[in-house]
């Protein structure tokens, strides 16, 4: 067997291969490079040794420093709870309409309502508050179904909205498209446009749905459509809408009523976070005193 071909420039021995002249050299790896490798196995093993690493007939090998990213978490949340106990203790002893006489704990409690709202109410209201069309309502202004006080907020976060609560706030529209004809639904919606319209003050009362409107929706939703928060009905006057402003959208919602749910969160976050939700939803700019 001949002996190889060697590369008169670098001593390696080739490999036979040959592409257009050029000759593959079977040139070997770096020692470096194998250091570095062998090191890297070392590494590995000591890590399988000291945490949880493979599996075994009996479950998983759990490590010899006994470590777990679950336990991690839990000291951390404790060390958190720890570190917040005094600020969580003041917020506890005052009352909500007093905090804002109190910076840092006014400070301490927006963060916190912040992050809770990120985490249990942007999925529906948005991570602004902002809200969706035709499906949550926006945060951010001053038009709310049943007040917008810290007091009136802090009930609506721990017992929700037709949530099931024995401590819900509940309301109901009926379905007027079982009650009036289509030509009745169509003229108190035609009504309704021009509550919002301060050019129709003048005409509206002349319009066939006025006395439908005062006959079936006026006590709920008030003779000019200012609303009512005792029953949770929404103002009909302001050009803000649910679901929609356009004819059909409060056509639809007059015959089949929608009617959203917000979930009780009494019983899923503590009360010091709801306290710091209420603060917080109350600091978007729709808040009331």
């Amino acid at each position: 067997m001949a002996a190889p071909e060697r590369d008169p420039l670098t001593g390696y021995a080739t490999t036979g291969h040959e592409w257009d002249g050029i000759k593959e050299l079977t040139t070997p790896i770096p020692h470096w490079w194998v250091t570095v490798f062998l090191g890297s196995c070392l590494v590995a093993l000591l890590y399988m040794w000291l945490f949880p690493s493979f599996a075994t007939t009996s479950g998983v090998f759990k490590g010899t420093l006994g470590w777990t990213s679950e336990g991690q978490f839990a000291e951390e949340m404790a060390a958190g709870r720890a570190a917040q106990a005094d600020w969580r203790h003041q917020l506890a002893q005052t009352p909500l309409d007093q905090v804002e006489s109190h910076p840092d704990l006014r400070r301490f409690a927006i963060a916190g309502g912040r992050a809770a709202f990120n985490e249990n109410c942007a999925p529906c209201h948005g991570v602004g508050a902002g809200g969706q069309i035709g499906q949550f309502p926006a945060l951010v202004d001053d038009d709310w179904l049943w007040g917008g006080s810290l007091a009136a907020i802090q009930q609506t976060v721990r017992f929700g909205i037709r949530s099931g609560h024995e401590e819900t706030r509940d309301s109901m529209m009926p379905a007027f498209g079982e009650m009036l004809s289509a030509a009745e639904i169509d003229s108190i919606a035609d009504y309704v446009l021009t509550l919002s319209d301060p050019a129709a003050v003048v005409t509206r009362a002349s319009l066939p749905g006025a006395e439908l409107f005062a006959a079936n929706c006026a006590a709920c939703h008030g003779a000019t459509g200012e609303g009512s928060r005792d029953f949770g009905a929404p103002r009909l006057d302001d050009a803000i809408w649910l679901y929609g402003g356009t004819r059909d959208a409060i056509r639809h919602q007059i015959a089949t009523p929608r009617m959203g749910m917000m979930p009780a969160f009494a019983g899923k976050l503590d009360d010091d976070t709801i306290r710091m939700l209420a603060l917080y939803v109350h600091s978007l700019g729709g808040g009331e005193r």
